[in-house]
């Protein structure tokens, strides 16, 4: 990656998140994009920026919305100045394998532009194809424009949305791809649409409908996490829970983690399958607890080697 963001020709903004390479320098006009933290004004950017810091990773994510903050800001200011302001849609696509942190990041964005008024609730309503794609011709137009009326004044969260396209002309999945392109043009500023789903299967969706494209300024890749990445999610899982894990467990999940990576990279969902490692351990552990009959304090704690359960073991 040559820059964590590219404009493209098209006016798209792409951003990679999670990057491990180092941050290569910024221009100095771009190296100062948020505000003194001492303003009370700006309540609102440190509220978020306290609820990023507890995500492992995503720094550029970070970034970008601390950047879209000022922007936003410095629109109003200009506004107030009687400055000219171009209102540009802020609708998004999130490109990325399952549990790469999407839908986490979709409502902490909707938190922000709530408390900076961009839009008027800062909701998100999540939907997948079944949910806009009805049985007979009409149906999906309504089911669709229902949906829309429900994040009025949110964000309407489309997961796995390439599905609309899947089933050819005659499929009622291309119904709702016209119905959302109509409403993302007449109410682009009443709502956001984040449409997700696996980077290939995004652009392919995006040759379905020629007004899909120049709709979606802000496309944001997010690469899978890290072994050590993984890790820490893990760990601070087990912390929310007040979990540890022994010296040994936390040898044998890295183990593993760095082996299923290995081995099934494309449908390997990150965060979310370490997230059922730890549910399943904890009540593996829980069934070798109340075998042994032992309940002191540090065997309550202590997720052991014996007690990890594996999805695919």
């Amino acid at each position: 990656m040559d820059q964590p963001i590219r404009l493209k020709n098209n006016g798209q903004i792409s951003i990679v998140l999670n990057s491990q390479q180092r941050e290569i320098p910024q221009p100095s006009i771009h190296k100062e994009v948020v505000p003194k933290t001492n303003s009370v004004e700006h309540e609102a950017l440190r509220e978020i920026e306290t609820e990023l810091s507890a995500l492992v990773g995503m720094d550029e994510m970070k970034r970008m919305i601390k950047e879209v903050y000022a922007w936003i800001y410095i629109n109003k200011k200009r506004e107030s100045a009687g400055l000219k302001v171009s209102k540009q849609a802020l609708h998004m696509m999130f490109k990325g394998n399952p549990g790469t942190g999407k839908t986490t990041v979709a409502r902490i964005i909707g938190k922000l532009f709530q408390k900076m008024n961009v839009l008027s609730k800062g909701h998100l309503i999540e939907a997948e194809r079944a949910d806009l794609v009805g049985e007979y011709i009409g149906h999906t137009a309504q089911k669709t424009r229902d949906l829309i009326k429900k994040a009025i004044g949110g964000i309407l969260f489309i997961d796995e949305a390439y599905s609309l396209g899947r089933g050819g002309e005659k499929d009622f999945g291309k119904e709702a791809i016209d119905t959302l392109v109509k409403h993302m043009e007449d109410k682009q500023h009443e709502f956001i649409l984040i449409l997700a789903g696996y980077s290939n299967e995004m652009d392919y969706f995006l040759s379905l409908n020629p007004g899909l494209h120049s709709r979606f300024p802000l496309v944001f890749h997010f690469p899978d996490y890290s072994v050590e990445q993984l890790m820490e999610i893990g760990k601070r899982m087990l912390n929310e829970k007040e979990y540890i894990l022994s010296q040994d467990a936390e040898r044998k999940l890295r183990e593993h983690l760095t082996f299923i990576k290995m081995v099934n990279p494309i449908s390997f969902s990150n965060g979310r399958y370490v997230r059922n490692i730890i549910e399943k351990s904890i009540r593996s552990q829980a069934m070798r607890l109340l075998s042994d009959s032992t309940y002191d304090r540090y065997d309550l704690l202590t997720l052991r080697s014996i007690d990890l359960v594996f999805p695919d073991s």
